[in-house]
């Protein structure tokens, strides 16, 4: 049996983005108000008032603000939800985001 040549390949592609800083946590979610995020893909609407009461009971005063009033994040009009979310998450006082997105 002769030996071969093979050549190695990494199954990802290269890097095109440096990594960013990630925003420090916060400290306690207890009277912070959450923002919900939501593509409107795959059962946000069950799943959502799941975390709102599981989080609320670990945090008192935790307050939510619903994906409804942000937009859908994907598709459709997505474009325009997400350059309109700094000045919406300003705008509701929006300490920390949970965003879901498909299943």
């Amino acid at each position: 049996m002769s030996e071969g040549v093979y050549s190695v390949v990494w199954p990802r592609g290269r890097r095109l983005a440096e990594r960013a800083t990630l925003a420090p946590r916060l400290g306690t979610l207890d009277g912070k108000t959450i923002g919900l995020l939501w593509d409107y893909v795959f059962r946000g609407d069950e799943i959502f008032p799941i975390v709102e009461r599981e989080l609320g009971r670990r945090f008192p005063g935790i307050r939510f603000v619903r994906w409804d009033d942000f937009g859908a994040i994907y598709g459709g009009d997505e474009h325009r939800t997400i350059a309109a979310l700094p000045e919406r998450l300003q705008r509701h006082g929006v300490d920390a985001v949970v965003s879901a997105v498909g299943c």
